[in-house]
């Protein structure tokens, strides 16, 4: 027989109103880059989140049930400790910015970003020079070597115990291989193990519908989430007060316990092929050719070991960098801009990106999607020498925010071209690209 799987939820009360977490998380495209994966049926997010070790994750499913909290459950233990609590939520709160105060934002929206500044910093890099097919292509495979490298499957949390235990063959030099198709063919399909194809057989089309019954039960006061849950949920739970975030609920219940109580739900799907985001620490002992061919990274693999590196051996302090924008004052931005010119390979175009996750919106990431926009919403035609200073001319006025009246433009024409991006099919993300977003030009008879 299968042996029971536990979870654990955690209630993060949230800290301002109006929250949306679906138009939170789907703000930019680094919420379509793995290891993020949007369900947009459940309209829930599912990811790894890395616990206190460098290697260490567990699968969370994060919900938004009700208007003043979020529903963070975490699958593959049967407990947690406080410190392992605290990181969990730390990672999510930082992902939706919550501790964000509104007047940081001018008004605007709030902009995903993911739960650990080097994994921003690296999809940054990735996001230079090359198309979205292969931006999303290219941070895929660096979440399949994640996993590769530990020699285990992530969906090893919310399935039997028997399946976890890859051989040691999985972790040798020909299953390095790349799963990810090469950008110059597309279409070519990826080679999965027979664990893989069996565990894929297994959960195709297991989308996990967040239960009407939690939605219906949790009252509006987030004070009372954990009275709520318990209702809706057979668990043992224990309850702790957290001075800076408010009241945090654990509930501990196996997935037998839990579908008796609440009918439907069913196990988390997340590709067996791919593990979490690689930390720094997984990097830097990589060679560069092999982390260049494995992951199809070109030059980029380069910057992102020099990265990795530099931050394992202490020369670039990312807790600094976190604390500098707590403050996002002119003299702090200059500081971690600054800070950011000496990291190999940060140009303005990255820096730029980096800055906007880490909370300064004075600069706009400009390059030839930017060009597009001025051409197709502005009516402006502008170069690679002249983009700077028409994007500086038309939102200068909206100072220091400048990238978010930017970035709410451009989601603004996404989401009229493709639709609502909440809602959008994960296979279709490929499709965001430069020629679909040309307007077509009617024929003259």
């Amino acid at each position: 027989m299968e042996p029971p799987h536990h979870d654990i939820l955690l209630s993060l009360p949230l800290s301002s109103l109006p929250f949306t977490f679906s138009t939170v998380i789907c703000s930019h495209g680094l919420f379509m880059l793995p290891p993020n994966h949007w369900d947009p049926l459940s309209q829930s997010l599912l990811r790894p989140l890395r616990l206190s070790g460098p290697t260490s994750s567990l699968l969370a499913r994060i919900s938004q049930p009700d208007p003043h909290a979020l529903l963070v459950r975490v699958y593959g233990t049967r407990e947690m400790g406080r410190e392992e609590e605290m990181e969990v939520r730390r990672e999510v709160r930082r992902m939706v910015r919550v501790g964000e105060r509104e007047e940081r934002r001018g008004g605007f929206g709030r902009v995903f970003r993911g739960p650990r500044l080097f994994e921003d910093m690296v999809k940054c890099i990735l996001l230079c020079n090359c198309q979205w097919f292969r931006t999303l292509s290219m941070a895929k495979a660096l979440c399949e070597l994640q996993l590769q490298l530990q020699g285990r499957s992530m969906s090893a949390s919310v399935h039997d115990s028997h399946q976890t235990n890859l051989k040691s063959s999985a972790v040798q030099t020909e299953h390095f291989t790349p799963r990810t198709p090469a950008v110059k063919e597309p279409s070519r399909k990826q080679r999965r193990s027979r664990v893989s194809k069996r565990l894929w057989r297994e959960d195709e089309g297991n989308d996990t519908l967040i239960p009407d019954e939690i939605s219906r039960t949790i009252h509006i006061q987030a004070s009372k989430c954990a009275q709520m849950l318990e209702n809706a949920l057979p668990a043992s739970m224990s309850t702790e007060q957290d001075d800076s975030h408010g009241e945090s609920i654990t509930c501990t219940a196996s997935v037998a316990e839990r579908n008796e109580a609440v009918s439907g739900e069913i196990e988390p799907f997340f590709d067996p092929t791919m593990g979490n985001f690689p930390s720094p620490e997984e990097i830097a002992t990589l060679d560069e050719n092999f982390l260049a061919k494995r992951c199809n990274l070109g030059y980029r693999a380069g910057r992102i070991l020099k990265l990795a590196q530099g931050i394992v051996e202490g020369r670039i302090n990312l807790e600094e960098l976190e604390q500098l924008s707590a403050d996002p004052s002119l003299s702090n931005y200059e500081k971690v801009d600054e800070k950011l010119k000496e990291i190999h390979g940060f140009g303005p175009f990255t820096r730029a990106n980096v800055l906007m996750c880490l909370g300064f919106y004075n600069v706009i990431p400009v390059d030839s999607e930017t060009i597009r926009h001025l051409k197709q919403v502005h009516g402006i035609s502008t170069t690679s020498k002249t983009v700077h200073e028409v994007a500086d001319k038309i939102y200068g006025k909206f100072a220091p925010f400048q990238f978010l009246a930017y970035w709410s433009e451009i989601w603004k024409f996404y989401e009229e071209r493709f639709g609502k991006l909440s809602e959008m099919n994960p296979s279709d993300y490929k499709l965001i690209t430069a020629s679909n977003m040309r307007i077509k030009q009617k024929r003259k008879n």
